[in-house]
């Protein structure tokens, strides 16, 4: 058996609808022709593409080769063309950058060896969380951004390096004037400033600052960097195994990046499913940079629910030495564990408006 994750936050109940769509297809096939189900699931149908089926797709895809892996008695990463380095080292997420406990935790997490930390941006009163229906201005979020980073830069110097994640949560005009207020500070990138249905928005944006940009987390298929790629408009690609087709997909939009000097920073927000299939990944890929963790998120994953998952060694996770994905999931755990429906926050502007989260 096999495991993978298919997590597509706030479509869950959609993505398990895909798969049940397709298990009786899957039932009885063999497991190792992963690439032939890969097509035969995206194509089948008429209607190809989309967020809920590169996530349903993911899912499955990864648990393909997990069962490959144990199959073989080796990591998924020496199926994909061996190691490439000795670990994988990652991003630390330290929090809102609204306040002087920014700067605190900064400090911690250098102290603990942590060289890349990327930020998100709030608003400056100190009981904002964005964890609930709040109010996002963005001006106000850049002011804050900037000034906070500015002290972290002047508390770390260049020891460590710097970054933010808007999640599409600015318009071209105020994204450029970010990148053109944080351009002395010389952060590592801007993740997502824009939203990213439109590559003639992120072109528009790119021709008014030097800034590099991290996009991708959203796309669900090679399809979707295509433009990003071939255009020039991405720095790093925020490729997630869970969403953008498994990994497969991910080794494919990789080696793309590659011909053009991209390197890939692959996103990971979610459970120890996706951050062991994007180990494999990263060990793998000439062009990796830094893997996010998230800090709050994977110090809740429940041990008795996966009795196996990778383990962070400071600020890296060492390569896997077991066979398949190198996570371990028990079924017999899940009645302890309910499944609780998530909803993004609903962030408003003070005019009563509608803003990205």
């Amino acid at each position: 058996t096999g495991v993978g994750e298919a997590s597509l936050e706030g479509k869950t109940e959609a993505v398990v609808g895909a798969i049940n769509d397709v298990k009786e297809y899957l039932i009885g096939q063999d497991p190792t022709r992963i690439e032939h189900h890969w097509q035969t699931i995206y194509r089948h149908s008429f209607w190809r593409g989309g967020v809920v089926i590169g996530s349903a797709i993911s899912g499955i895809e990864q648990a393909l080769w997990d069962i490959l892996g144990k199959a073989l008695g080796a990591p998924v990463y020496q199926l994909l063309g061996g190691a490439c380095r000795r670990h994988v080292e990652c991003f630390a997420t330290p929090g809102v950058l609204n306040g002087p406990d920014c700067v605190e935790r900064a400090r911690e997490l250098a102290d603990e060896g942590w060289r890349f930390m990327r930020f998100v941006p709030g608003m400056p009163e100190s009981s904002w969380s964005g964890e609930t229906g709040e109010c996002f201005e963005p001006f106000e979020a850049i002011e804050a951004a900037v000034y906070w980073l500015g002290e972290i830069r002047q508390a770390l110097g260049t020891s460590v390096e710097l970054s933010i994640d808007f999640h599409h949560r600015l318009s071209v005009a105020e994204a450029a004037l970010f990148c053109q207020r944080v351009a002395p500070l010389h952060v590592h990138y801007v993740e997502e400033p824009i939203r990213a249905e439109s590559p003639e928005a992120y072109r528009q944006l790119r021709s008014m600052t030097s800034v590099p940009f991290a996009i991708g987390e959203e796309f669900s298929s090679k399809w979707d960097f295509a433009p990003f790629i071939e255009q020039g408009l991405l720095n790093y690609a925020r490729i997630d195994v869970s969403n953008v087709g498994g990994l497969t997909e991910s080794k494919k939009v990789a080696g793309w990046c590659e011909t053009h000097y991209i390197d890939v920073m692959p996103h990971n927000p979610l459970g120890p499913v996706t951050t062991a299939a994007t180990i494999q990944l990263a060990a793998a890929l000439p062009n990796f940079a830094q893997l996010e963790y998230q800090h709050r998120i994977a110090e809740a994953y429940p041990e008795d629910l996966f009795p196996l998952m990778p383990v962070l060694d400071g600020a890296v996770y060492p390569l896997p030495t077991t066979p398949g994905l190198g996570v371990e999931f028990n079924p017999e755990a899940v009645k302890d564990h309910p499944f609780e429906p998530w909803e993004a926050p609903h962030w408003q502007r003070r005019d009563g408006s509608y803003t990205n989260w």
